[in-house]
């Protein structure tokens, strides 16, 4: 997965605390192997639809990301998948909403990605 130096490891964990303080308290990020297997493993309890769209998401954006040195971005990625597992984890997944304020702070790429993977799942329910 991710083959970040030690010091930018270590500078990915001072920005995580400073970035995650004041909101909730700072749960420890997941190594990137770990948090891949794991949201691979919650998968498991989808529904095939969902599991095939989402297990090749996921691994898509993990091997984009894997070349990533920014510890920012490093963290960013990290804690953002970590909330989504613990979304699936809770079986919130279907009730899930984006908020107007994450959809602002999203770059152009990112918005047209979302409305790509829109798309498809509409597609994949019409196709049920």
């Amino acid at each position: 997965m991710f083959k970040p130096s030690p010091s930018s490891m270590k500078a990915a964990s001072k920005a995580s605390l400073r970035s995650r303080r004041g909101t909730q308290p700072a749960k420890p990020l997941l190594p990137p192997l770990q948090l891949y297997r794991r949201i691979l493993r919650e998968h498991r309890n989808l529904p095939d639809a969902q599991r095939e769209l989402g297990d090749q998401y996921v691994k898509n954006e993990f091997k984009l990301h894997k070349t990533t040195s920014n510890p920012l971005h490093i963290v960013g990625f990290l804690a953002s998948w970590q909330d989504y597992l613990h979304v699936v984890t809770q079986g919130q997944w279907h009730e899930a909403t984006l908020s107007a304020e994450l959809l602002d702070k999203m770059s152009p790429d990112q918005v047209t990605q979302l409305y790509e993977l829109m798309k498809e799942t509409e597609t994949m329910r019409q196709s049920e």
